[in-house]
């Protein structure tokens, strides 16, 4: 019986004499933390979603703290009114950002993309990607699995069955880049919303010939460069046989719609133009007889 006891008052000495080495230990190398990094954590929606280009919400309130500006940080799921909180906190002017939106590069729909196989495996566009080119003859274009819509936490995203086709709602989506890391085939980027949220995007990222690229589906870029040619401000530019718009210089004159021959280059978010007017039909000629000469 002695011995028991014996054994626990010793297990209980030493756990006592660990607790108290661990305790002093830990205020001798313990880090002070800014307060601050609380609160802003606090005012930051908690998404943790990785969009602002850190690995979650505490990490982006530790860079704001340390930072001397808060040019170029941006939290996508709060916006400005989240960043201007954040300012308030730190005593610092909440940088401009423009708002970023997920377009689908990619136009491929089932009538303009027909099937030329049938994918009984794991619906996934990542297995299928790893697997073969896919249900079309088209080794870029969407998959259509939904990788992305299961990928986005805000309900953004949603497969139209009509088309086969991502679509982005822009009023739900916070640009946090998840279904831009989803998509197996690099068809899903993050652009500016543009004045009034309008801008002029190539819906295709085939890089095949344009006569390879055109058998494989009807509305994919074929470079041409006609879109190029017509383009006043050098914002298109034509290489690897795809065409694409640099946002920063495209002036939304929608002549590069009109001169693409296969409908790659769509308008987002313009009002509906106004059909042209007929010319009036020309008034008939009318016979005159000559005068008869009076005798």
């Amino acid at each position: 019986m002695n011995l028991i006891l014996i054994s626990l008052l010793v297990l209980g000495i030493t756990g006592l004499v660990a607790a108290i080495l661990l305790y002093l230990i830990a205020q001798k190398f313990k880090v002070e933390e800014d307060p601050r990094i609380d609160q802003v954590q606090e005012v930051l929606p908690g998404a943790n979603c990785g969009g602002c280009g850190f690995a979650g919400c505490r990490a982006l309130a530790e860079a704001c703290v340390k930072a001397d500006s808060l040019d170029g940080l941006l939290c996508p799921v709060g916006g400005a009114p989240t960043m201007e909180k954040v300012g308030a906190i730190l005593g610092l002017a909440a940088g401009a950002a423009e708002p970023k939106v997920a377009v689908v590069r990619c136009n491929g729909t089932c009538e303009a993309r027909p099937k030329t196989s049938e994918y009984n495996g794991v619906r996934t566009c990542q297995i299928q990607h790893n697997l073969y080119v896919g249900e079309t003859g088209c080794p870029f274009g969407c998959l259509g699995c939904g990788d992305c819509v299961a990928a986005c936490q805000f309900g953004a995203l949603s497969i139209d069955e009509k088309t086969g086709l991502p679509v982005v709602d822009e009023e739900k989506c916070t640009s946090c880049g998840k279904c831009v890391k989803a998509c197996p085939r690099n068809i899903i980027e993050l652009r500016k919303k543009g004045p009034k949220g309008r801008r002029m995007v190539v819906e295709c990222v085939n890089k095949d010939k344009g006569a390879i690229a055109r058998k494989a589906c009807l509305n994919a870029c074929i470079g041409c460069g006609k879109c190029q040619k017509e383009c006043q401000f050098e914002a298109i530019t034509v290489e690897n046989n795809l065409a694409y718009i640099d946002p920063a210089k495209c002036r939304l004159c929608r002549k590069c719609e009109d001169a693409c021959p296969t409908g790659a280059i769509h308008a987002v978010n313009f009002p509906p133009r106004k059909p042209k007017e007929e010319a009036a039909p020309a008034a008939p000629a009318q016979n005159v007889e000559p005068k008869k000469e009076e005798a």
